[in-house]
């Protein structure tokens, strides 16, 4: 009799296990292999680059919590960024294994997650982990959320340039939420809030997920040919211009703030008015790359990005010789071909690098990006303590800009029948 029980409790925990297996299953099944509207993908970005900040603002508060100052307390975000650039290659992967759609699920649930178990940390080292945390989730967007924007092969750079912009407005929106926040609450509200936030979105972008569309079979064969030809002096184009660009981009975005304080002096002497003045140069700015992206799916890119080098090298020139107001234009036009550059880099992989190998791509590109940004702080910081003018260091941010010049140069002119996009 006793036995009987135990046979049919196993069999009863044995049909539990199934079902749960089954409906586990039917869950993954649901979200793997899907597409979505470019809009998704692009609020994502912005989520992205805006949970990666938020911390940079609420800060100061949290030190005055734990007891430390800024400086002290800033170095426990640290490794946000790191992991936020190193995981990257290994998001790439693990999308290339696992569906691109069902890593963005996570990317969404993770950074949710995260930021509110930042807000609710009780130790300084708990808030390092928790940060980490996000970073090692956010790393998904970039590689994974790209990829799969460009996938679809059609009007990339416009589509690209829309993104970009997106990303750029989070950028910008990550302190001035997190003030509001912070008249409302404290240093854990700006965590907890935009975490929530995240949640529901991720519940909206699974609602979203669209089944792929029935691809053709030259379009099939197509994603699964080799490199274009000439790829590898096109990746060498693409480096490079990411290289040079990375820096010139983040010194100026760096700089730019102080160097108006100091050169706008017979303009105004309010730090607020010049910090406006250079976020509203950032704002208008980062609106060239709609620009650009739309020029690029109608001109070679090549060309394109040789005409955004010698607008880098002649405009970030022309900002090291003005003051007040003729500087505040010479900057806009300036930052618009820097911020210009951000499309041509993604759309060259895109004709160059199948699909099955975009993911892989977009993360070593970005991981250098990243790499790149973080000596631009140590290597102006030297190069100001040495004792040159602050506009002095534009005219070298002007000569590094010759190396994008040098990327166009070396960019191979592509018949279409050789792009992976068409």
């Amino acid at each position: 009799m006793e036995v009987k029980y135990c046979h049919k409790n196993e069999l009863f925990i044995s049909v539990e296990i199934y079902k749960s297996k089954k409906m586990y299953q039917n869950i993954i099944s649901s979200i793997q292999f899907k597409t979505i509207k470019d809009i998704y993908l692009n609020i994502s970005h912005f989520l992205d680059h805006f949970i990666m900040l938020v911390f940079a603002k609420s800060a100061y508060d949290a030190g005055r919590h734990f007891g430390m100052t800024y400086d002290e307390i800033i170095i426990y975000g640290v490794g946000g960024f790191i992991l936020f650039g190193a995981v990257a290659p290994l998001s790439a992967s693990l999308a290339d294994r696992f569906s691109r759609s069902l890593l963005l699920v996570i990317y969404h649930f993770g950074i949710g997650i995260a930021a509110i178990l930042a807000g609710f940390t009780q130790s300084v080292l708990q808030l390092a982990i928790a940060i980490s945390l996000i970073g090692v989730f956010a790393s998904i967007y970039h590689p994974v959320g790209i990829a799969m924007l460009i996938k679809s092969n059609k009007k990339i750079g416009f589509r690209l340039g829309v993104n970009g912009v997106f990303g750029n407005m989070g950028v910008a929106a990550a302190p001035l939420i997190a003030g509001i926040l912070l008249t409302f609450g404290d240093w854990r509200l700006c965590f907890i809030m935009p975490g929530l936030f995240c949640l529901i979105y991720g519940i909206a972008f699974i609602i979203a997920l669209e089944e792929e569309k029935k691809q053709t079979q030259k379009i099939k064969k197509k994603q699964h040919s080799f490199f274009s030809p000439n790829w590898k002096l096109a990746l060498t184009a693409v480096f490079l211009s990411t290289a040079s660009g990375g820096f010139v981009f983040g010194a100026m975005t760096f700089v730019v703030p102080r160097y108006f304080e100091v050169s706008m002096i017979s303009l105004t002497s309010s730090v607020a008015i010049t910090g406006f003045l250079a976020s509203l140069v950032y704002a208008c700015a980062s609106f060239t790359q709609i620009a650009v992206g739309w020029i690029i799916d109608r001109v070679e890119p090549k060309w394109v990005l040789f005409c955004i080098g010698i607008g880098q090298i002649f405009f970030i020139f022309l900002t090291s010789q003005f003051t007040d107001f003729a500087l505040f234009f010479a900057m806009l036009i300036a930052m618009s071909f820097v911020f210009g550059q951000i499309p041509i880099t993604d759309t060259i992989l895109s004709r160059y690098v199948p699909d099955e190998w975009r993911a892989k791509a977009l993360s070593f590109k970005f991981m250098l990006n990243l790499v790149v940004g973080a000596s631009v702080l140590p290597v102006c910081g030297l190069l100001l303590q040495s004792g040159i003018l602050m506009s002095s260091l534009f005219v070298i941010l002007s000569c590094v800009a010759t190396l994008v010049v040098a990327s166009g140069i070396i960019l191979p002119i592509q018949i279409a029948s050789e792009r992976q996009d068409l």
